[in-house]
């Protein structure tokens, strides 16, 4: 028999701006500094001029170092570009999976298609932090479409759950974390349940895109609210109020330090200022659009 965890915090995502862009962001927040190996997550939700050249939309080239920058497209699609020679679209259902290791520069562009896509980007962007062992390998990027990602679905089909990383019910993710991480993302049907096991050693968040959700017989939880749980059980079950969009997402904590300033994510500031000088010097290569 499962035991369900209980609810530890919950934190609603505030708007902020982001050098331009509208997001919301509930990690790190008030109510939520960290959860390790989890460093941040950002929710936005973008309309696309159709004034301006998709070439100058979205996120332009900037440097990474030392985590996995990872994107879930909800809507629209996101064009990923960096300076390791990858140039590559991703849309809707689908994932954009980054371990930037010793440092990479990267943009995030919507596609030349988004208009037929509706003209909105969705997106959740989430940071996991690399092991201190892994910092320093070479980049490495994977892409990962809808049709590519492997779903569990429930005996009633009310429930599909699509598995990115990590494992469910004997369904394995395609994508290889640096550490072990699940990465679920959600689909219930309102009135459905499903219970989501995963490792006691993990630590756990489930973030309500949208919709509105129950964890077991307690907190409902809606659109643009995360929750973390204690490690005092065998998973979280989700009980839908509305049809919902949840992402999960559990792993094993690193107990490392963690030294962050801007892109980059090392152990101490030492390494962060080797960060900054590797990238003024060009270490990290050279990104230019096509």
């Amino acid at each position: 028999m499962y035991i369900h965890r209980t609810i530890q915090n919950i934190a609603f995502a505030q708007p902020m701006d982001m050098g331009g862009f509208p997001i919301r962001q509930p990690l790190p927040s008030r109510q939520i500094d960290m959860l390790d190996p989890f460093l941040l997550l950002h929710h936005a939700i973008m309309e696309v001029s159709k004034d301006v050249d998709v070439k100058h939309a979205g996120v332009g080239p900037h440097p990474h170092r030392g985590f996995s920058p990872v994107s879930f497209i909800y809507k629209g699609g996101v064009h990923h570009r960096d300076s390791r020679g990858n140039s590559n679209v991703v849309y809707a259902g689908g994932t954009q999976w980054m371990n930037a290791g010793m440092g990479v520069i990267h943009s995030e562009r919507p596609p030349v298609d988004i208009h037929e896509k509706g003209g909105i980007q969705e997106l959740v962007q989430l940071w996991i932090n690399s092991p201190a062992k892994n910092k320093m390998d070479m980049p490495a990027y994977f892409p990962l479409t809808a049709e590519e990602t492997p779903v569990v679905r429930s005996d009633d089909q009310k429930t599909s759950i699509q598995v990115i990383s990590g494992e469910l019910n004997g369904i394995k993710g395609p994508v290889l974390p640096l550490s072990p991480v699940n990465m679920f993302n959600v689909y219930i049907s309102k009135g459905a349940n499903y219970f989501i096991p995963f490792s006691r050693l993990h630590n756990a968040f489930l973030y309500v895109v949208s919709g509105l959700v129950q964890v077991g017989q307690a907190e409902k939880i809606e659109a643009f609210y995360m929750a973390t749980f204690n490690t005092d059980g065998d998973g979280i079950e989700l009980n839908a109020i509305e049809d919902s969009i949840v992402l999960v997402g559990t792993g094993e904590p690193l107990k490392e330090p963690v030294a962050s300033h801007g892109p980059f994510v090392l152990n101490n500031e030492t390494q962060i200022m080797e960060a900054f000088r590797d990238y003024q010097l060009g270490k990290m290569g050279v990104l230019i659009e096509a």
